[in-house]
């Protein structure tokens, strides 16, 4: 894996953890307004950044959350055991 596709990696999981942790907090503290306004701003930013991924290295999910470019590239490595970190 080069290591820019892992740079990208590492901060999709970064900002999956920010935006799990913020909802675990909004689910306990709904009226939070600064908290809210973070969630959302990292979920847009993981979004972004998923897109970006995605678009250089191929698809994060399967079962219909991503697409693929032909040909199809979900069996592309490396699987997640394969990952050097």
């Amino acid at each position: 894996m080069h290591k820019d596709q892992l740079d990208v990696l590492k901060r999709i999981q970064e900002l999956e953890f920010a935006c799990v942790d913020l909802n675990l907090y909004l689910d306990t503290h709904p009226m939070d307004q600064k908290a809210l306004m973070d969630y959302n701003t990292y979920t847009y930013q993981l979004m972004m950044l998923k897109n970006r991924y995605e678009s250089m290295y191929g698809p994060l999910k399967n079962f219909g959350c991503s697409q693929s470019q032909y040909p199809w590239k979900w069996i592309e490595g490396p699987w997640p055991w394969e990952i050097e970190y």
